[in-house]
Parts: structure tokens; C-alpha cells; sequence
């Protein structure tokens, strides 16, 4: 059974410091994605395991008493999740509904028109 190790991350100047408080350990990287890669390494050199056995659980704070943003990111990250699928949903009824005037007889500028879209991109459209 594996263990997940928390990861605590602050910035120090131009360094990320990397803690990892169950093992009193801390190590440091240059760039924010560096930072899970410098703590499994920690975590497998303090503890013996191997590196595609460390599980860990990263927080970033950015100075002392900012709190944790992990919350934060990952409220950003699932907002724009939904954003990308609502967006994909409205490009296919989009189309859909074009192909259906399109079939109506409506000409392309006049499709155009009520998608506020070029007649140009009502053609591409009607033909996928």
C-alpha cells in the first residue's frame, strides 16, 4: 500500500521551496512544473521507494498567510473544463442547426446572418 505524501510549495526568491513535512525534508526547484518531479524524487530517496511508486499530494502557497491555492487552480481548471464543453456543444448545435436551414433552403448569407457567423463559415458548416 502506498502512502501520499503532502507536498508544501512557497517561493523563495527564484526558487520553488519544496517541503514535505512527513519526512521533515525539503528540497527546492526552478519552475513551478519542476516541482512534482523534485518531490517524488525526495520522497523516493528519504523513504527508499521507487519513483513510480510515490504518490504525493501537492498545495502552493505563494507568501505567508496567502493560504493555500490548490483550491483556487482547481476551480479554474474545472470552470474552464465546463467552458470547453459548453463551447464544443454550441459549435455542434451551431452546425446542426445550419444544416437544417441550409436543408430549409435559407440561403448561406441569410444563415449567416441569424448565427452571427460569416456565410463563408456557414458553408463549412453545412458541408461537414
Amino acid at each position: 500500500m502506498s502512502t501520499t505524501y503532502t507536498v508544501s510549495v512557497t517561493r523563495d526568491g527564484k526558487w520553488w521551496m519544496v517541503a514535505v513535512p512527513e519526512l521533515d525534508a525539503l528540497t527546492q526547484a526552478r519552475r513551478l512544473g519542476d516541482v512534482d518531479t523534485a518531490a517524488r524524487e525526495l520522497v523516493a530517496l528519504e523513504t527508499g521507494t521507487a519513483l513510480d511508486e510515490v504518490s504525493i499530494d501537492v498545495h502552493v502557497e505563494l507568501a505567508a498567510g496567502d493560504g493555500d491555492l490548490t483550491a483556487r487552480v482547481a476551480d479554474i481548471r474545472a470552470r474552464r473544463d465546463r467552458l470547453e464543453a459548453e463551447e464544443a456543444k454550441v459549435r455542434a448545435d451551431t452546425a446542426a442547426f445550419a444544416r437544417e436551414l441550409a436543408a430549409a433552403q435559407v440561403p448561406v448569407r441569410d444563415i449567416g446572418t441569424l448565427l452571427g457567423v460569416t456565410f463563408q463559415r456557414v458553408s463549412q458548416l453545412v458541408n461537414t
